[in-house]
């Protein structure tokens, strides 16, 4: 990720990969994670550091420019890796890459509720800044004028006075016709200012013509023009503003938990069904196994795979075997991996400029504490069993969703069963887990809450695996 030639380098990979864990993990943002780091000595020995920092050794745009480095192909190399762990580890299996879910979602944009006077109020604003930081002087401002008319329409539109609310939106739109003239006459001849100021001025021309009837593109956000707005027929958000993304994971179960196989930005806001053919191509490219059975929902109707009889769509009843009809049940299982897909704010930012494919990380995933057993000892709820306990099966769903948080970018989990369940079974715990990775497993009483925690903490070589896996092709694409 680093560039030969002028300027400072980039920060370390692996200093940079575990912030990044980290603000993923707990939900952070880049203020609250910088702030954390400076105060918490497992989160710099996390990130590589071997004495006590008491000031941060980078500046927090730092992180923000790693992100705007990440590309296309960092991204893709980055989840095949992760995939080639997996397999590595049995964790995932060839079976489990022939049948799989697509599904879209959208990537939401961090960006205010569009309407007409806050969009031009804000061109306003932001070409009399633009102005007056150029030394371009200009007849009139009307930054006051401008605020008050933003404000009123609001007020108006809340009355129900709708007439009074227009009267000001035209207002709006004629001062900024008046300052965007004025700026044109004013750089005239200047190819330093016209190519200074042309992005804006077509921004504001657009934002100062569109209309709400109007069929096309539209400037939702003056920082971010590339948002679209997406209807996916929610009732609690009927329309989002951002970029739809096609999410593909397995419909099986693997063994290591649920995985992401792919996943693509697809700008432009296209039909479901025109997306599929590419998404399920691409997806074969780069797992190298292909797709037999392919489920998808009622959006995809009408799509355009090669094999259509590979594909089951939602309520299908022709074709539908006693496994099939399973397997569609399981088509829900692209939900969660469709949640945790969604990035933060900073994260957003990265993938909608850019056609990208993203990585996406198992859900529920806790950081972990380390602690020494302090069970009581009574035979009630540490003492042996001669039977299987009828909760195994629960106990097993937990610690396989976190040896994927191993494999696939969780590190650590926190699981609570019962105290007796975890002393009946600690031999089968350590079976379960003990094939793919060495782990340590660890139980402490919790008299707070009643509970008993059970501690899973990874073992050295797997954050250094984890740290291999970023560091070496993030490198190596640099």
């Amino acid at each position: 990720m680093c560039q030969t030639g002028p300027g400072q380098p980039g920060l370390p990979t692996r200093l940079v990969a575990g912030l990044f864990i980290l603000k993923h993990m707990h939900n952070l943002s880049d203020e609250v994670l910088c702030g954390r780091w400076i105060e918490n000595p497992y989160y710099q020995y996390f990130c590589g550091e071997l004495s006590f920092c008491h000031r941060l050794p980078f500046d927090r745009s730092s992180m923000t420019r790693w992100r705007q480095r990440l590309g296309e192909e960092q991204l893709v190399a980055l989840i095949q890796e992760s995939l080639s762990v997996a397999h590595k580890t049995g964790a995932i299996g060839p079976q489990d890459l022939e049948r799989v879910v697509v599904g879209t979602t959208v990537q939401p944009k961090a960006v205010a509720h569009p309407t007409d006077a806050r969009l031009m109020h804000r061109a306003i604003t932001k070409l009399v800044g633009l102005a007056k930081r150029n030394r371009v002087p200009l007849r009139q401002s009307y930054l006051r004028l401008a605020k008050r008319a933003a404000i009123m329409v609001g007020r108006y539109t809340h009355a129900h006075q709708f007439k009074r609310a227009r009267r000001q939106l035209r207002f709006l739109r004629t001062r900024l016709g008046r300052i965007i003239r004025d700026i044109r006459r004013k750089i005239d001849g200047d190819a330093a200012l016209e190519a200074r100021f042309g992005p804006l001025l077509d921004l504001a021309q657009r934002v100062r013509s569109q209309d709400q009837h109007q069929r096309g593109p539209k400037v939702y956000a003056l920082h971010a023009p590339e948002v679209e707005c997406i209807g996916k027929g929610k009732a609690r958000a009927p329309y989002e503003f951002g970029c739809k993304v096609s999410i593909a994971t397995p419909v099986t179960s693997p063994k290591g938990g649920q995985f992401v196989l792919h996943a693509k930005a697809l700008h432009g806001n296209p039909f479901d069904g025109h997306t599929l053919g590419p998404v399920v191509a691409d997806m074969e490219k780069f797992t190298g196994v292909e797709a037999r059975r392919i489920h998808v929902d009622k959006g995809y109707r009408g799509h355009n795979h090669p094999h259509r009889l590979r594909v089951w769509i939602s309520g299908q009843v022709r074709r539908v075997t006693a496994s099939i009809r399973r397997e569609m049940k399981r088509r829900a299982a692209v939900e969660p991996s469709s949640v945790t897909s969604r990035p933060s704010t900073a994260w957003t930012a990265t993938i909608s400029k850019a056609a990208s494919a993203t990585v996406s990380t198992p859900s529920s995933q806790r950081p972990a504490t380390t602690s020494a057993c302090s069970c009581d000892g009574s035979q009630n709820s540490c003492g042996p069993s001669s039977g299987p306990s009828p909760k195994l099966s629960r106990l097993k769903t937990s610690l396989k969703s976190a040896l994927v948080g191993v494999l696939h970018g969780g590190l650590v989990s926190i699981i609570r069963p019962q105290a007796a369940l975890m002393h009946r079974n600690r031999a089968r715990i350590r079976g379960l887990v003990g094939c793919a990775v060495e782990m340590s497993v660890e139980c402490r009483s919790d008299s707070a809450h009643d509970k008993t925690v059970l501690v899973l903490d990874a073992d050295e070589a797997v954050l250094d695996l984890h740290y291999a896996v970023l560091g070496e092709h993030f490198q190596a694409v640099g």
